[in-house]
């Protein structure tokens, strides 16, 4: 809507009042003698002060004290007023999100979509999962990610980060930093342990999420149709390991996800994580209790399980993923993924950057929690 214009007043007006005086021409009779004819023109009003004068004019015998005179000033602020087509492309957009919900809404219950063979839910992952993992990315855990130019943008690559938190709280992180930060969109499918695949509802989930058993033929496989493993080859050691001992990387097995690399030629990419480690201090472990339950460990941190349920929610410590510079596999000959020395430094090679990392970020941070 455009602003409201102030017409100046004209110079009969300021003399006479605010009404609009009626036109009138002047007489010959009134003329000077000798002097030459006055041009006379009719003075016509304002086309917005004649659609103010009344009707009447001065013919309905009101005068110009009776009418309240205009004075000039600043216009009073009005509320902005959308225009039909604003409020036309705001309702098309939320008819356009309601039809896109319902649609999802009836595929679900229809079963008309589509999972991989692992039981991957692109649509359920990008439209629900990511979602709700997205505000403890953004505003709990405020990761900042470095780095991820990294990693490919397309073909099959193996990323090999630390483990900790008590909770696998960092490989969630991680595939929403690969999902919203790399270029290409890309989507990272972790490697899991058995226990993730027992538990009721975090069995589903995770093979929602892309995640899968962590095997050698599984992750060939992957790797082979060109996609984003993740890998955290410390497992339980690193996860469950005591704050006494946070940031220390555990040993990395056997080097089986060298040797997968190797097999596929695919691009081994350190990534180190830093803030995980805090989220919940493990200050004990209650090792009599996690063996009734099936559990690798039962954790005792500062606020668990003495303030009950919330003594479960981590603490929001800033959070920092950074992907290191591949290290290519290509170049070696396929036999080569036979070679235990071989698997053994390209192992410790990996292993030793990313610690490099981690202690390099923590003399960077400047608090655990800002």
């Amino acid at each position: 809507m455009a602003d409201a214009k102030v017409i100046p007043f004209d110079d009969d007006r300021s003399r006479g009042g605010a009404g609009a005086r009626p036109s009138r021409r002047r007489s010959t009779g009134s003329r000077r003698s000798g002097a030459e004819p006055a041009v006379v023109r009719e003075v016509q009003p304002l086309p917005a002060r004649a659609a103010a004068a009344p009707e009447g004019g001065p013919e309905t015998g009101e005068s110009p004290q009776d009418r309240p005179a205009l004075q000039a000033g600043p216009s009073l602020p009005s509320s902005p007023a959308r225009e039909p087509w604003e409020d036309e492309g705001v309702r098309g957009g939320l008819e356009r999100r309601v039809a896109s919900g319902l649609s999802f809404l009836r595929r679900r219950l229809t079963g008309e979509y589509d999972v991989d063979d692992f039981g991957y839910d692109a649509e359920l992952t990008d439209q629900v999962l990511m979602s709700l993992l997205r505000p403890v990315y953004e505003k709990y855990f405020r990761v900042d990610v470095k780095g991820i130019e990294n990693i490919p943008k397309a073909g099959g690559a193996l990323i090999v980060a630390n483990h900790s938190g008590t909770l696998p709280l960092d490989g969630l992180m991680m595939q929403v930093a690969v999902h919203d930060h790399h270029p290409a969109g890309r989507h990272l499918r972790l490697l899991a342990a058995d226990l993730v695949f027992v538990l009721p509802v975090v069995n589903e989930l995770a093979r929602k999420l892309g995640h899968t058993l962590a095997c050698t033929e599984d992750a060939e496989r992957l790797l082979g149709q060109g996609e984003l493993v993740g890998v955290m080859p410390e497992g339980f050691k690193g996860i469950g390991k005591p704050f006494s001992e946070r940031y220390k990387l555990q040993r990395f097995g056997r080097g089986g996800f060298v040797s997968t690399a190797l097999r596929q030629g695919a691009p081994i990419i350190p990534c180190s994580i830093v803030g995980a480690e805090e989220i919940y201090p493990m200050i004990g472990n209650a090792k009599t209790l996690a063996r009734l339950l099936g559990f690798p460990y039962f954790p005792l941190t500062p606020t668990f399980p003495w303030l009950g349920p919330l003594g479960a929610i981590p603490l929001p410590t800033k959070w920092t993923i950074q992907f290191g510079e591949p290290i290519p596999t290509d170049g070696y000959p396929p036999e080569a993924a036979e070679d235990p020395m071989l698997m053994f430094n390209l192992t410790d090679q990996v292993r030793e950057q990313i610690q490099h990392t981690l202690y390099k970020l923590l003399v960077q941070r400047r608090s655990v929690f800002f």
